[in-house]
């Protein structure tokens, strides 16, 4: 099993805008992208946890917290734990920032 994770620029903390979900393909992955108002910048595969599925990247950002665009489930942007009543998880992947850049980890 290959567990070797590769770092991918994704561009500078100015090209996302606050609280609006971006769209962002790596590796065969396609993944949303949240920066919150206090300028932490989330990384979620971009699949609703819901049965039904669904894109995240159109979905509200409060706080630390995603709303899912078409369900409404309340998602943890830190762990992506979906909050009680429902349940489910969203893939999260590491993000870093240096010198304005940011990358992600796969």
């Amino acid at each position: 099993m290959n567990t070797t994770m590769q770092e991918y620029n994704v561009g500078s903390l100015e090209d996302f805008l606050p609280r609006i979900g971006r769209v962002v393909e790596l590796g065969g992955v396609q993944l949303a992208l949240f920066r919150t108002s206090e300028g932490t910048i989330y990384a979620l595969e971009n699949r609703s946890p819901h049965p039904k599925g669904g894109p995240l990247a159109e979905g509200m950002v409060s706080g630390c917290y995603l709303y899912d665009p078409l369900y409404d489930w309340k998602i943890d942007l830190r762990s992506g734990e979906v909050q009680a009543p429902d349940r489910g998880i969203v893939k999260t992947y590491p993000v870093t920032e240096t010198a304005g850049q940011i990358k992600v980890c796969l």
